[in-house]
């Protein structure tokens, strides 16, 4: 389980989540066994989402963060409830590079520095919010920050950061978005800068044993910050056979048939984690045949 705090500051003039997403990255990447480097960008997209999920005000809402950018990795996708539980995936998880200039995985080598974050927050209430920004770097944290400075209008700063052990589980991953609200001083915002700009790397704090409130509370340091909530987290996938044969009935009659006739079965695998639903040849047939009675159409 990972675990996600928010704390505020007394005067109420900035807000953080912290999250130590280190369990959450670990079943990634057991679930998809990737590359250092898309684990590290794969984690970092996932504990994203799930801080911003934490955010929504309604409780079956959902955020989706989706990267184009033409890197080898392809599109990285993560999904989030509005609890912050989550699930992310890349389309490619096989990426080898070398280490950065900074002796670092090359996370921007492999997302991509040229492309777009989309963010879709689905309320529950009819059409989605659709947000999309240019990506600042590709690092992930800074595309997270443009992204609420220029959708939102809200000053941000966003850290987020994964360790991958040299036999390629994960050590620590974590993060913290941290806000500015309406009414801050000037003197709030210089606070704010010098706190952040001071801390070590997520991943420093993590495995040096800060915890999230430890995080969140060095980030409002000086500012009397206390903490609102607390809650844990997981990595969860939504899929379901319901789901998956909901998905073939929206094929039409043709392919199914294509498939009753040709393979004798279908099998569906999820892209967020290991299961794999089949559909028999009967199954196949009963869809046709319902989809032939509700067109009026002859078998």
């Amino acid at each position: 389980m990972g675990k996600l705090i928010r704390a505020i500051s007394q005067n109420w003039a900035a807000v953080c989540w912290a999250l130590d997403s280190t369990d959450m990255v670990a079943t990634l990447e057991r679930y998809h066994q990737p590359s250092a480097v898309v684990t590290a960008a794969a984690g970092r997209l996932l504990t994203a989402a799930s801080i911003m999920g934490s955010m929504l005000k309604v409780e079956e809402g959902s955020v989706t963060l989706r990267i184009t950018a033409g890197g080898p990795v392809g599109s990285l996708i993560a999904v989030s409830d509005a609890g912050g539980n989550a699930r992310a995936y890349a389309a490619n998880p096989i990426v080898e590079l070398p280490l950065n200039d900074k002796g670092k995985l090359d996370v921007s080598g492999a997302v991509g520095k040229k492309g777009n974050l989309f963010v879709v927050k689905d309320l529950g209430m009819g059409e989605p919010y659709v947000g999309l920004v240019p990506l600042a770097s590709g690092e992930i944290a800074e595309d997270i920050t443009s992204y609420f400075a220029v959708s939102e209008q809200i000053p941000t700063v966003c850290a987020l950061g994964v360790l991958v052990n040299p036999d390629l589980t994960v050590k620590a991953a974590g993060g913290y978005i941290l806000q500015l609200l309406p009414g801050a001083r000037e003197e709030d915002i210089a606070r704010v800068e010098q706190n952040t700009m001071s801390l070590p790397s997520v991943t420093q704090m993590l495995t040096a044993g800060m915890t999230p409130e430890k995080i969140a509370e060095k980030t409002l340091e000086g500012m009397a910050p206390r903490i609102l909530d607390s809650r844990t987290v997981e990595y969860r996938c939504g899929c379901s056979r319901e789901r998956m044969a909901a998905a073939l009935r929206s094929l039409d009659a043709g392919e199914l048939r294509a498939m009753a006739e040709e393979d004798g079965q279908a099998e569906l695998c999820c892209h967020f984690c290991p299961n794999r639903y089949t559909f028999t040849k009967e199954e196949l047939l009963e869809m046709i045949a319902e989809k032939t009675l509700d067109s009026g159409e002859d078998l």
